[in-house]
Order: structure tokens, then sequence, then C-alpha cells
């Protein structure tokens, strides 16, 4: 039973966040918090015009509630008219922009605080609008349709992170031919009329025969007109060849004990498409910085300075598996190529294979047959094997003592299973590293001893496994061996 202090009620949320906040203050702290002191401001003093509070602001965020949607939605084009104002008095690299998202839901209110899936809907809307851009929830858009001069274009179901349905949202338009960070126009900018009359010139040429051409000059003018706006807000300029950043893929399993599955999958396409030369992939590293993150794939690709971006998810349960995945051009915001698998566990090699195949057919790259194919099969065809492995991943990288050398058996279990799986090899070299570095041994320098054997070993079983050099490289530089270190980096 809820408290008295704690109650629930109706309510219009509005949540927003910067666009790239973490470049602009890698680049410049001072200037960063400046604007944002700025420009909150401006937050706060629509929305007390528009009858809203400020509920939070943490960070870059701001979450507010309105009584009413039509309030909400009109406080946030008024504060994106007048960002786009201020943007424009600044340097390119130096414009801050908002994404907003508004979501009419059921909240748990206590203390003036907001909870529940109405706020965290509002949230993921938001992650879907364009920097300086506007999106809507269904029950926030039939709300305010008709009572706004304002005009709307439905961007369909959309899965969203930790919201079990598909949410359905729309976009506040925007001056034709404007950037995403223009202010918001009124309908009236578009009578009627001329609207009718495009419509009847596409029917003339449809009859005309002239579609296709007309079709693929516009798809040209548009994913030109796309990739000029990538090339100014990206924080890094395209490689000269296809590039992609995999996304930590999602455990669907309900278990967090399964989120080494996910976290294996993901590792795994990593790794292979790390061996194909002609491909740019984004680190490990920074593709675990979105982890559990609602994120943009487009701000994504803006921030790493990639085209593509393949995410997913998993759900594994007893011996089947169900593997979603899917690419996106970050230019575009276009989905490229979408595919569900449900096979059983024993399969899930020749489904990463495929994913892989697919990706690589997909972003346009040309792989020789024979020894890149080669490169590219899974490290082992053990599935206990693999999955002792992921497990002891999962263990080792808590970075303690004791899960330190519980995983440790579970690697001598996968390397009883295949012993010419190299993984479970290095891997075992890095739990005496550990030891070493964390000074979980008495005998520091003997583990350390034993974590460049066990790295060599690794490397004598499979020359291609990053996990060794990755291990001896780090072991170098330790002891100061620059050129052995950069050698195996």
């Amino acid at each position: 039973m809820e408290s008295p202090s704690v109650h629930r009620r109706l309510t219009a949320i509005l949540s927003a966040d910067v666009q790239g906040y973490s470049r602009l203050m890698g680049e410049n702290e001072e200037a960063t918090l400046s604007t944002l002191t700025e420009y909150r401001q401006v937050f706060s003093d629509r929305i007390a015009e528009h009858r809203g509070r400020v509920v939070n602001a943490p960070g870059d965020s701001i979450l507010a509630e309105f009584a009413s949607v039509v309030d909400a939605v009109g406080g946030a084009v008024e504060i994106q008219r007048e960002l786009a104002r201020r943007n424009d008095a600044l340097p390119p690299e130096r414009r801050m922009s908002f994404r907003i998202g508004i979501n009419q839901g059921d909240v748990l209110v206590k203390d003036d605080a907001l909870y529940g899936d109405g706020v965290n809907i509002a949230a993921r809307v938001e992650s879907l609008a364009e920097p300086g851009g506007i999106c809507l929830s269904r029950p926030a858009h039939d709300q305010v349709r008709g009572k706004l001069a304002l005009e709307y274009e439905y961007m369909g179901e959309q899965e969203v992170k930790n919201i079990a349905e598909p949410v359905r949202v729309y976009r506040v338009l925007s001056l034709p031919g404007a950037s995403p960070r223009g202010a918001m126009r009124a309908k009236r900018t578009v009578p009627a009329a001329w609207r009718r009359t495009a419509r009847a010139a596409v029917v003339v040429v449809l009859l005309a025969g002239g579609v296709i051409l007309a079709w693929n000059l516009y798809q040209q003018s548009i994913t030109e007109a796309a990739l000029a706006a990538f090339n100014a807000e990206a924080a890094f300029p395209l490689p000269d060849k296809p590039s992609i950043v995999v996304l930590p893929f999602e455990n669907m399993s309900g278990d967090p004990e399964q989120d080494y599955f996910a976290r294996g999958i993901t590792d795994a396409i990593i790794t292979k498409l790390y061996k194909i030369p002609s491909v740019f992939v984004i680190s490990k590293t920074s593709s675990y910085s979105y982890r559990g993150k609602a994120v943009d794939v487009r701000q994504v690709g803006r921030e790493l300075g990639v085209r593509h971006v393949l995410e997913g998810s998993v759900q594994k349960a007893g011996e089947r598996i169900r593997v979603n995945a899917q690419l996106i051009d970050a230019v575009t915001g276009d989905h490229v190529w979408a595919e569900i698998y449900e096979r059983k566990l024993t399969d899930i090699f020749a489904v990463q294979d495929e994913i892989i195949r697919k990706v690589v057919t997909e972003i346009g790259v040309m792989i020789a047959w024979g020894e890149m194919l080669r490169s590219l099969r899974s490290a082992t065809e053990n599935v206990q094997a693999a999955d002792l492995y992921l497990k002891a991943d999962s263990l080792i990288m808590r970075l303690e003592k004791e899960s330190n050398l519980k995983g440790r058996e579970l690697l001598r279990k996968s390397m009883a299973l295949d012993p010419n799986y190299a993984r479970p090899v290095a891997y075992m070299g890095f739990t005496y590293l550990f030891e070493s570095r964390f000074g979980w041994v008495k005998d520091r320098d003997a583990a350390m001893r034993m974590a460049e054997e066990w790295g060599r070993k690794a490397i004598a079983i499979d020359e291609g496994t990053y996990l060794g050099h990755n291990l001896l490289s780090i072991i170098h530089l330790g002891k100061r061996r620059f050129d052995e270190a950069l050698a195996e980096a």
C-alpha cells in the first residue's frame, strides 16, 4: 500500500538533454558550462510561462511537468525557437542543441519528484528526437492534435528499452528545408492548397513513367543533404572506408545472470569485424560506454564518427536462443537491414557468422575467399566451452580476488573441452596479470611471469587471437619494453 506521502497523478512530462554534451565538455568545459547555464535559464523561464515546473535538472538533462500537454508542447516549441536563435550567434562547434520528448502518463509522486513509466517513456521518446527537435508519444499527440498550429509526422511504433510495449512516436515538423536545429513553424507555412498541388504533381510524374528517375534523384539529394549535416555535426570525420560501431546487445531474458551471454554475442561480432582490414570498427571500450542507455543511433554515429550502427538483443531460454539484430545508417537514420533468428543454442555460432555476412554485405565490403573467410569463423565450435568462457569473463571483469579465482576455474574447464580454443588460454593470463597488479598474491613477479607465459601459449594456438597480443602488450608496457609493447598492440 502506498504511503500518504506517495500518490499518483496524470500529467504531461517533458524530458530534455543536450546532444553531444560529452564532446562539448571535452573541448571546452568553461564555455560549455556557461552556455548550459544560459540555456537552462531559457528552459526555466519558458516552462514557468507555460504553467509548468522543473522537477529535476541533473547534468545536461531537464525534467519538467505540466498540467496540460498543450502547454508542454507550446513551451517546448518556444524553447527550441529561442535556442536556435542563440545558437546562430555561436561558432558551429560550440552550438548546444537539446532534444525534447513529451509524454502524457500516470506517474508516482513522492516529495515532488516523479517516477514510473510515464517519466521513462518521455525520456525514451526524447532519445528519438533530432538535435533541436521535439518528439511526442501517442497519448501526448492525441491531446495536442488540432489545438496548436503545428504539423506532425508519424514515426511508427518504436521499440524502446525497459518499456514492454512499442511506443508510437510523432515528430513535430520544422520548416521545410531547415536544419533540425531550426525553430518549429506553424502549419500555415505550407498552405493546404500548395500541398494538394504538390500531390497532384507527383501523380503526373507517376503517370508519365518518370517515377524511378525522380525517386532516385530525390533520394540522392536527401542522402547528400543528410551527409552534409552529419559531417558538420560529427565529432570526427567519416573514415575513407566502411565504418561501424556494434552497440552492446541487450539481454531480454529477464535474468541478469544471462547478461554474460548477450555480452558474448556482442564481443564475438566486434572481434570478427576487427579482422576485416577494409572495415573501420569502433573499439569495444567505446561501444560499451553506451550500455544500458537509451540512445539515438544518429547521435551515436556523430559522436563516434561512423556511418553504420549495429544493435540488437538476445534472449536465451533453455536450449533455445532468439537474436534480434538491426543495422542502421547513422547518417539518415534509416534501417538498412534487420533480422530475427530463433535457433537451437547449438546454432549460436552459425547465427553470429550469418549476422557478420549480412553486415559486411550491406555496408558494401568486398571480402576475398580463403584466409579472410577462415578468419571470420568462430573461435570454437564447442558451445559449452564458449559458454564457460563467457561466464568466466563476467566473473573476472568484476576485478575482485574471489571472482577472479572462480573465473579461472571456469577457464580451465573451457580449455579441457576444447584445447585449441585460444581465448580462455589468453584470459587465464589476464587472471594472473590482475593478481599481480592488484596485489592479491605475495609473489607479484611470479604472477606476472605466469601471465606472460599464458599469453604466449594463446598466440601459439592462434596467432590471430587479439586477447593474447593485448595481454603481452600490457605486460611489455609495464616493464617499459616499449618497442615490444607497440609491436604486440
